[in-house]
């Protein structure tokens, strides 16, 4: 399942992810066990684009018999971007859209198979602020720009308990009450309208940039320290990846696991 997050705010963007990647083994009577491997890469940066990065979240991998990741697409993807010079973050969006249908296609991936979300930040040359895109392989592969006329969070993944701090209830809460008091239309409207109030009061439009690291480092955090306490599936976890982009500077990574080998202790 994982977590992703995109900050867009007046200083700069932010991208976040968890490592943790879960897999669905079947046991010989038919029960479903998951197990989860706790590095995997979901935080991307696609080298030539120096001021977009890309947060990836839902499907981990594409293909039945010889499965890969997003990350591991990356060197094919830089390769259909080769002497493009910088584009602009709408752009980069659609061509790595494009790019991850067709992969989508080439692997034959089963109906019903959890889409392989993308969130893509980055700033335009010249501009003040910076722009964010989202798109759903294979359901919505049009990019959707975010936050178009302010600033915010873009989360998902499971992210249940991120909604539920940042906005106030579960994201299945409408839903669940419209069923439940057979609500029509208008009155989820009001419903809706009602809970806005329950919202968590952060000035995203004065955040600090490390403010906000500070907060998408907690929110992926928290999740994944809850999740240890909860029944079902733990599907955040392991390092988070962070990184930022500005204006200026273009893409910074913060924070991002590296390979190692055993810590060796050695008595004299």
């Amino acid at each position: 399942m994982s977590l992703g997050i995109a900050y867009k705010g007046p200083k700069g963007i932010v991208l976040a992810a968890d490592s943790r990647v879960t897999v669905m083994g079947t046991q010989p009577d038919g029960t479903k066990i998951p197990s989860t491997f706790d590095n995997a890469t979901k935080l991307l940066q696609i080298r030539g684009q120096d001021f977009v990065g890309v947060v990836t979240y839902g499907q981990g991998a594409l293909g039945a018999s010889q499965p890969r990741t997003a990350h591991s697409y990356i060197p094919e993807l830089e390769q259909v971007l080769t002497d493009r010079g910088r584009i602009s973050v709408e752009a980069v969006a659609g061509e790595v859209s494009e790019f991850f249908k067709a992969k989508w296609d080439a692997a034959a991936m089963p109906t019903g198979a959890d889409s392989m979300i993308f969130l893509v930040g980055g700033y335009d040359e010249g501009d003040t602020y910076g722009r964010v895109f989202q798109f759903d392989i294979p359901k919505a592969i049009k990019p959707v720009e975010q936050s178009v006329h302010d600033f915010g969070l873009s989360f998902g993944g499971q992210a249940e308990l991120v909604a539920r701090l940042l906005v106030g209830f579960d994201p299945s809460l409408i839903e669940t009450a419209r069923k439940a008091l057979t609500l029509s239309a208008n009155q989820v409207g009001t419903l809706q309208a009602s809970l806005k109030a329950l919202q968590l009061s952060i000035p995203m439009q004065l955040l600090p940039l490390q403010d906000a690291v500070d907060l998408v480092i907690f929110l992926i955090q928290t999740t994944a320290s809850l999740q240890k306490w909860t029944l079902g599936v733990r599907g955040v976890g392991g390092p988070i990846d962070v990184a930022t982009i500005t204006r200026t500077d273009g893409f910074s990574a913060l924070q991002r696991k590296q390979l190692r080998g055993n810590s060796v202790v050695v008595h004299h």
